[in-house]
């Protein structure tokens, strides 16, 4: 189960702490946080909370959590 986007991935990569619940625990603070014209970065926040809280401890702990600035920059490319 593996249906995050790019900057879902990235974003969980800024937050991640080593696990699912530490991580969606982190976003949920830095959702606290966010200014009302922040729209974009809630509902990214809000889609990878989702995500998370549908997989398991052990799905998460095969995710590759680093940050792939190549691909950003092969998209730009394009």
């Amino acid at each position: 189960m593996n249906d995050f986007t790019f900057d879902e991935i990235n974003l969980m990569c800024i937050y991640n702490t080593g696990s699912r619940t530490g991580l969606m625990d982190a976003l949920t603070e830095m959702r606290k946080e966010l200014a009302p014209d922040e729209d974009a970065l809630l509902s990214l926040t809000d889609s990878t909370l989702e995500k998370l809280g549908r997989m398991s401890d052990t799905d998460f702990d095969t995710l590759e959590l680093y940050p792939d600035f190549d691909d950003e920059e092969d998209m730009d490319a394009e």
